[in-house]
């Protein structure tokens, strides 16, 4: 059976959560990397841009870390492109911890499928239907390759560049990047970017 496909992309906490969300749902999907968030200006650059193309769902843990995050988050961001879902108070731990969190509580790592997509249809997302029209495909590895972002010896040094060049965090992997540069920007602009940074001084 298909996932479910998500309009607006969706804040979590870590990859764990990340991991977990990705098997309910198709959608674009973020980490703040824990309390790093309150650093990464790059970061929330990234999450105002994503909610000015397709909305943005904030999901973080039910405890008071996850609500701290989402706070900040919501004082960083317009409230008029963010919904906010949340998850149940479960006790428990998840399977890799060795003990509970400071609380007690299941984080959205922990969570059922069903449960994440109750909270989300409760947070007023999105739903796409089978055929709606399709986000914009994630770049190949070919035209990775055509764009020198891999597979070439400077292919690292020309994806920090364009990052930031971008303004986008500098610790996004090539597979975000091929995720997220079709959401961002159209082909010509990317290319138009791609070919700028053939200049010595963008690559330093």
């Amino acid at each position: 059976m298909d996932k479910p496909r998500i309009k607006e992309a969706i804040v979590v906490e870590g990859r764990y959560d990340k991991n977990t969300l990705s098997q309910a749902v198709d959608a674009t999907i973020l980490e703040t990397g824990g309390f790093g968030v309150f650093k990464q200006r790059e970061m929330v650059e990234l999450m105002r841009r994503l909610a000015q193309a397709q909305g943005l769902i904030i999901l973080t843990d039910s405890d008071g870390a996850g609500f701290l995050i989402r706070g900040h988050l919501q004082g960083m961001l317009n409230p008029a492109l963010v919904k906010h879902a949340y998850i149940p108070d479960v006790p428990g731990k998840e399977r890799r911890k060795r003990a509970p969190g400071q609380e007690g509580k299941l984080g959205v790592e922990g969570m059922p499928p069903q449960v994440l997509l109750e909270a989300l249809r409760r947070a007023g997302a999105t739903f796409l239907e089978a055929d709606s029209p399709p986000p914009p495909p994630r770049l190949t590895g070919a035209e990775m390759f055509a764009l020198g972002l891999t597979g070439r010896p400077n292919s690292a040094q020309r994806r920090a560049a364009l990052l930031r060049a971008m303004n986008l965090p500098e610790r996004l992997n090539a597979n975000a990047l091929a995720q997220l540069l079709p959401i961002l920007c159209d082909r010509e602009d990317l290319e138009r970017m791609s070919n700028n940074l053939e200049s010595e001084n963008a690559l330093q």
